[in-house]
């Protein structure tokens, strides 16, 4: 379960004072992407200040029900069986991300779904601040043709060996991460780092232990999933509609945004967060809307047909996350 490796390398570079003590780039792999899903393995490179490797770690976590995307990630329901539950490696875990900033590609994601699994062993993962590698390579300008891991990586010349396993991905993360904090250093660019907020509860319907797929001989069929909060209807925008996004300026209160397919965040929560902030979330896409976030602007879904036909704006869910960081109040 535990490897490391040591290096006492570091670079000449001139280092800003502002910049954190220290980073843990993390990779998780999970059964899913829902606020349900568990954890199913793990991996952290810790760094010092200046990004070099100071040692590694990987564990399998036994999610206790169906693994999920197995085509994906390639963790069975055998190979699982016999991993520790997430409460057994929680204290080891902790002891990985004590004191250092939690560096991810897309961060959000790895973040919730460690902090959903701390809530379950009610504990809190010892995490204040995280760093998204998207917002970071989208600080830097650079030329990468999406925002996809494998493209990070092909910029730097980091070669990827097993995509989406948790070790190699941390891996390839770390060695992509290091030449992009020196980036950062050497041109005075603010990292983007983002507060975590730990979750303080959480609450369980059973779940069938672990088994084999669902489907397939003795497996589970539909897995329930646990209760996160109660739904409920969202109050009306208050604010009138100030038109469509501008690329470049900020989102403002008012703004009809609508979104289509997957999305890292549970699609509810990234709700939630652009209705706090003001903004109107709508259910379809008409001439009103002001913008569109999808993670696939090429698919050929009928919101992404309709932005092209009305030529409403459209972004991703990372650049999304950072508009919300700065809404511009509504006109009195």
């Amino acid at each position: 379960m535990l490897e490391d490796h040591t290096t006492a390398a570091s670079s000449p570079t001139e280092w800003p004072t502002a910049y954190p003590r220290g980073y843990a780039v993390v990779d998780v792999e999970t059964t899913g992407l829902a606020r349900d899903d568990r954890i199913i393995s793990a991996a952290v490179y810790r760094l010092d200040a200046r990004g070099e490797v100071q040692d590694h770690w990987y564990t399998l976590v036994n999610p206790q029900r169906d693994p999920g995307p197995v085509w994906i990630h390639g963790l069975t329901s055998d190979v699982l069986e016999g991993a520790p539950l997430f409460h057994e490696v929680a204290e080891e875990f902790a002891a990985r991300l004590d004191g250092r900033v939690l560096v991810a590609h897309n961060a959000v994601f790895d973040w919730q779904m460690i902090a959903r699994e701390y809530a379950r062993a009610e504990r809190e993962a010892p995490v204040r601040q995280r760093l998204c590698t998207i917002a970071l390579s989208k600080e830097l300008g650079l030329p990468l043709p999406n925002h996809k891991l494998e493209s990070l990586a092909a910029h730097f010349g980091v070669v990827q060996q097993r995509a989406h396993h948790a070790l190699d991905d941390a891996r390839v993360l770390a060695e992509a991460f290091r030449p992009s904090l020196r980036a950062a250093a050497a041109g005075g660019v603010r990292l983007p780092l983002l507060e975590c907020r730990p979750l303080t509860e959480w609450a369980d319907r059973p779940a069938a232990l672990i088994g084999r797929q669902a489907g397939g001989p003795g497996g589970y069929g539909t897995y329930r999933p646990s209760s996160w909060r109660p739904s409920r209807k969202r109050p009306a925008c208050p604010h009138p509609n100030p038109g469509r996004y501008e690329d470049g300026k900020r989102l403002k209160q008012g703004m009809r945004v609508a979104f289509s397919g997957d999305t890292s965040v549970e699609r509810e929560l990234l709700e939630d967060r652009a209705a706090e902030a003001g903004l109107h979330v709508a259910t379809s896409l008409s001439r009103l809307t002001s913008l569109l976030v999808t993670n696939d602007p090429d698919s050929g879904t009928s919101k992404v047909v309709k932005a092209r036909q009305f030529g409403t704006p459209v972004v991703d869910e990372a650049a999304f996350g950072q508009l919300l960081r700065d809404v511009e109040p509504a006109d009195e």
